[in-house]
């Protein structure tokens, strides 16, 4: 899936990973948090301040207080995610369309505006 092709909000979570050098696990556990992707820079330890983890601990430690459990059940990539999603709204489209095509004429549930 080239650059281009993600959604802008799942390209600056890209961009994000990259940056702040997160992993999947770490992307998927802040999206899940609702974390503000433009306020990941004031989370990160820049190495001046002993006293804030760094940003890959500091969502572990937040993602367990809030969810109780160590890391998501299923990982997926913000790639990966994307592509379930487009075949998961790909899929009713396609149904309809092969009901068309075998003859059907109308898709299902749309009996209605066939006899009015």
């Amino acid at each position: 899936m080239a650059k281009r092709d993600l959604a802008q909000n799942l390209q600056e979570w890209i961009d994000a990973r990259k940056r702040f050098h997160l992993s999947h696990v770490h992307v998927q556990m802040a999206r899940e948090l609702g974390m503000n992707l433009k306020k990941l820079g004031k989370l990160d330890n820049h190495h001046q301040e002993p006293w804030k983890a760094p940003l890959s601990e500091f969502i572990e430690h937040v993602y367990v207080k809030r969810f109780g459990r160590e890391r998501p059940e299923v990982v997926m990539s913000v790639e990966e995610w994307a592509r379930a999603k487009e075949a998961k709204q790909a899929a009713p489209k396609e149904a309809r369309r092969r009901a068309r095509a075998e003859g059907h004429g109308t898709p299902p549930g749309d009996s209605e505006a066939a006899s009015g």
